[in-house]
């Protein structure tokens, strides 16, 4: 291999993400990798906040299931719920995001 092809590879070991973030990351990835919950990620991200009782009709699923998938969401850092009274007012971790996000960028 002539020294001009490594020099203009960059090294492995130059990993943009460690493994406690890889760890975080893919669990936020896992979350997102259904359907149904990257619907309702969707939704509250758009409407910048959504009540659960908002997202049971839109994604045609029961209330348990709804909360089931938020849940998932909310265990992976991707959102984080407020009760308001017997519902849950969902709205996106924008930090979270931000580290998807950054994952996911594409170095000059």
């Amino acid at each position: 291999m002539s020294l001009d092809a490594i020099e203009c590879c960059p090294s492995v070991l130059e990993t943009p993400i460690d493994e406690a973030q890889a760890i975080d990351l893919a669990q936020a990835f896992a979350a997102l990798a259904d359907p149904v919950r990257l619907r309702l990620f969707s939704m509250i991200a758009t409407a910048n906040g959504a009540c659960s009782c908002d997202l049971v009709d839109p994604i045609g699923k029961s209330q348990p299931t709804v909360s089931h998938h938020t849940r998932v969401l909310a265990e992976a850092g991707l959102i984080i719920g407020e009760k308001s009274g017997r519902w849950v007012i969902w709205s996106v971790v924008p930090e979270q995001i931000d580290r998807v996000r950054a994952a996911l960028a594409i170095a000059p």
